[in-house]
């Protein structure tokens, strides 16, 4: 099998805090791999290390066969990378982000015009060209941001947390332009603390916390291994919500909890539900939904690391690294650089 990105006990230590410990992964050519983790589990540091912006104290990493640290140059002329912040220049126009960019990578001027204007055209943002980037929405930024990563044409992605801050319109219209770019045969490496994203967009997905690797596979197989069958009970009454879930918790244990208006509990024993159905006919509460259903990957994330996912938080751990967020700083050097 091809893999566009790997990794083989990946080792970086920032003063004394170890950001990765020994961390293997492999992307597939032409498919997403979900990099998913709580904040500080070091996501942001495996793809900086990818991203040819830091060195790796141990292990190797190797994006198209190319190794990070021997053939950096190599590995920068196949790569974009759009971190968690927008790295365009806010005072500068649609078409001069890009214009920039592409000088910078070696275009004449109407090769890098041309390259703009095309660019500017399949995200939308023709007519927003000639305006400054500090007038564009989020939405508009981050577009524009992930064109600025496509001047040169890579054939690898490296997105970490390209979504945040952005608003759920916003964000479905950058998951379907990176679904165009896979299906053209780009391979990306996703990060990002919103799971219904991965589980959306990724083909293959690895969880890391404290620097580890600690579940991988695709968003079906972990949904399947890990999270298994899941009870959920939406009274019909809301002021017997706390009921349901007193007696949910005693027949399924410490794992129920309250979801909005809905009790779940993880299925462990296949009376589980009869238990419930009898428990809730002799307390009288009536029940507008009682289902099985599977896992998401949010309860899975649950499972492994033992809390939720913290949409729009910082990678801690990396945060020892000065330039940790991936964001304009390092987008200028990994372009810089070619």
């Amino acid at each position: 099998m091809t893999y566009a990105i790997q990794a083989e006990g990946l080792v970086k230590r920032f003063r004394g805090t170890e950001a990765l410990a020994g961390v293997d992964l492999a992307a597939r050519t032409g498919s997403v791999l979900g990099l998913l983790g709580p904040n500080g589990a070091g996501k942001t540091t495996a793809v900086r290390i990818f991203a040819t912006l830091l060195p790796p104290d141990g292990g190797r990493a190797t994006v198209a066969g190319h190794d990070v640290v021997a053939q950096a140059g190599a590995v920068r002329s196949l790569i974009g990378l759009t971190g968690q912040y927008a790295a365009v220049d806010e005072n500068l126009t649609g078409t001069e982000n890009l214009l920039l960019i592409g000088r910078l990578l070696g275009m004449t001027r109407p090769d890098a015009r041309a390259r703009a204007r095309e660019l500017l055209a399949r995200f939308g943002l023709s007519d927003a060209a000639g305006r400054a980037a500090k007038t564009y929405s989020g939405g508009m930024r981050r577009r524009l941001d992930l064109a600025a990563s496509l001047v040169g044409r890579p054939s690898i992605l490296f997105l970490d947390e390209p979504t945040t801050g952005l608003d759920p319109h916003s964000r479905g219209e950058l998951w379907d332009m990176l679904r165009a770019l896979v299906a053209e045969g780009t391979t990306a490496l996703l990060t990002t603390q919103y799971l219904n994203e991965a589980d959306v967009l990724a083909d293959d997905i690895v969880v890391i916390d404290r620097g580890r690797v600690i579940a991988q596979g695709t968003p079906d197989r972990l949904k399947n291994e890990v999270g298994g069958q899941v009870l959920e009970v939406r009274p019909l009454a809301p002021g017997d919500l706390a009921a349901a879930h007193a007696l949910v918790a005693r027949a399924a244990g410490p794992g129920t909890r309250i979801e909005g208006d809905a009790v779940t509990a993880p299925v462990n024993d296949p009376e589980l539900m009869p238990a419930v159905v009898r428990g809730l006919d002799a307390e009288g509460i009536a029940v507008g939904e009682l289902a099985l259903r599977r896992s998401s990957l949010d309860e899975v994330f649950l499972a492994l690391t033992g809390h939720r996912a913290e949409p729009g938080g910082t990678d801690g751990a990396d945060g020892a690294d000065p330039a940790g967020d991936g964001g304009a700083a390092g987008q200028a050097e990994a372009v810089g650089s070619r």
